[in-house]
């Protein structure tokens, strides 16, 4: 049998310690600026789909990430190599907590994530686009 040292809680509390945080709002207004960071929605396409997104956000599926980033990677996506400031995002912000860390990890810059994730963005009342397709 498994004895498990460290939560999952654990583990985002750890990377939460050592990554950037934006409330909603804070993201919201950051994307006003002459220079937005690119939104980074790390939820799988059934929540995108269920939910909704924000509009703008690149989907990025969790489970490519790290391979979408490495520009060395054959699945390398240029919006990550063309872009200074990312804020990754979630659907409660456990995973984007702990895909912001991995990405800090591999030496990527201009990293934050969104505290809350997607579920705190629409509680905020902030806008949801609800249109099927994903980028």
């Amino acid at each position: 049998m498994q004895t498990i040292t460290k939560s999952a809680s654990d583990l985002v509390a750890e990377a939460e310690a050592e990554i950037a945080a934006f409330t909603p709002a804070e993201v919201q207004q950051r994307m006003i600026g002459d220079n937005p960071p690119v939104m980074i929605d790390i939820r799988d396409i059934r929540e995108l789909s269920a939910s909704g997104r924000i509009s703008g956000a690149v989907h990025a599926p969790r489970g490519m990430l790290e391979f979408w980033v490495d520009p060395e990677s054959p699945y390398h996506r240029d919006v990550f190599s063309n872009h200074d400031s990312f804020v990754l995002f979630c659907a409660a912000g456990w995973r984007s907590a702990l895909a912001t860390k991995t990405l800090q990890n591999m030496g990527m810059t201009g990293l934050a994530h969104m505290t809350g994730g997607f579920t705190a963005w629409v509680e905020a009342g902030l806008p949801v686009d609800k249109e099927k397709s994903a980028r």
